[in-house]
């Protein structure tokens, strides 16, 4: 793999990361209501989720199409099902002091489990993995090592974007003091969360 074309596929990456997604949406309602270590192993998931997809998608495109083209449509509604029930679980949330480290509203493996469950279905990942991915990467010739600089590329990309967005919640959320403020929040956060859901349900 040249440089050339690691540099292309990490601008293509940024470019991924920093649109707005279901993962976004995603990683700033959790991170907004449950702190930045929340958000911290939501992206945990989700680059686990692209460690998958670039495994599968270095055994073969056509392996990968096979695989995903059934469980993809499981994954996406098990998904927004998740990504429903916690922003259902915001929304139903009581007013209390704001203290964003010591905030439960959600553990840490839950969150791992929603990152890696909303990338897994999320179609902007799948169409860039089976679409983009090829016009990169010669699957045919990619060694180790080239696998092992595109993971490493995914987690600087991916991971950076991901935790600029929950940090940028956080700091948003910690103008608000006030339980009545709080409470807001969470509900929004909670909207968020349902919206998002329901867009990783319907989206094509």
């Amino acid at each position: 793999m040249s440089t050339m074309d690691l540099i292309a596929l990490i601008s293509a990456m940024l470019l991924l990361a920093i649109v707005p997604g279901p993962d976004v949406f995603a990683i700033i309602a959790r991170s907004f209501s449950s702190g930045f270590s929340r958000g911290i192993y939501m992206t945990m998931g989700m680059i686990l989720a692209d460690y998958l997809f670039i495994v599968l998608a270095l055994f073969g495109l056509s392996a990968l199409s096979e695989i995903m083209g059934t469980a993809f449509i499981v994954i996406k509604y098990l998904s927004a099902m998740y990504l429903i029930w916690l922003g259902y679980k915001l929304l139903k949330s009581s007013a209390i002091k704001m203290d964003i480290e010591a905030n439960a509203q959600s553990s840490l493996g839950s969150s791992f489990m929603a990152g890696l469950l909303v990338t897994l279905g999320n179609p902007k990942a799948i169409l860039f993995y089976v679409g983009f991915f090829p016009a990169f990467v010669n699957i045919e010739t990619v060694s180790a090592y080239d696998a092992g600089l595109i993971m490493l590329a995914a987690t600087v990309v991916f991971g950076s974007v991901n935790l600029g967005y929950a940090f940028m919640a956080v700091k948003a959320k910690g103008i608000f003091k006030s339980p009545n403020a709080s409470n807001v929040m969470n509900k929004a956060a909670g909207s968020i969360m349902v919206s998002t859901g329901v867009l990783v349900a319907v989206k094509a």
